[in-house]
């Protein structure tokens, strides 16, 4: 069954606590959004709040996608530039589908609902990401339409002596 997406839902203690679920659950299955496992809702609960006050101001963007029991099981993040020489590109940030989900091709249902929300957006002509190396996001982002337009190695530390290339991605939006 596909999932439902929403951009900009209202801001309930459901969906707080469905997005902070969602954001442990992935980051405790290996994935690449901010932390290492293991890690507690607690952990995560500051960076969500940041989340949630650029939404707030307007900042930042949320899309989400429900299941058909209508829980929280992706997320994408926008991000808007306040340089007035980049107003014409967002970021995406802490997309995530929940690990139970994954394999559905959710992943790039999610991608393209952020792709159909951002033309949407007034002047935005891409968008841009960054992942984690060394656990091929770069080719999963690539096969729905992104280009790897940077790469700093070894910039993303996620143990002692395991450092990742921060890779930067972008889908130009037609």
């Amino acid at each position: 069954m596909p999932l439902t997406f929403t951009l900009d839902p209202a801001v309930t203690p459901a969906l707080r606590d469905g997005v902070l679920d969602l954001w442990t659950d992935v980051s405790n299955a290996g994935g690449s959004v901010g932390f290492v496992a293991p890690v507690t809702p607690e952990e995560i609960r500051p960076e969500l709040v940041k989340h949630l006050v650029g939404m707030a101001e307007g900042r930042t963007r949320l899309l989400v996608g429900h299941d058909e029991a209508g829980n929280v099981a992706a997320t994408a993040f926008f991000s808007f530039n306040t340089h007035r020489l980049m107003k014409h590109w967002v970021w995406l940030y802490t997309v995530m589908v929940h690990p139970k989900h994954q394999g559905q091709g959710y992943g790039r249902d999610l991608l393209a609902a952020a792709a159909d929300a951002a033309r949407g957006f007034d002047g935005t002509a891409a968008i841009r990401l960054t992942c984690r190396g060394g656990q091929g996001l770069e080719t999963f982002y690539g096969s729905c339409g992104y280009q790897e337009v940077g790469r700093v190695p070894g910039a993303i530390r996620v143990a002692p002596g395991d450092d990742r290339d921060d890779i930067t991605m972008l889908l130009t939006l037609a």
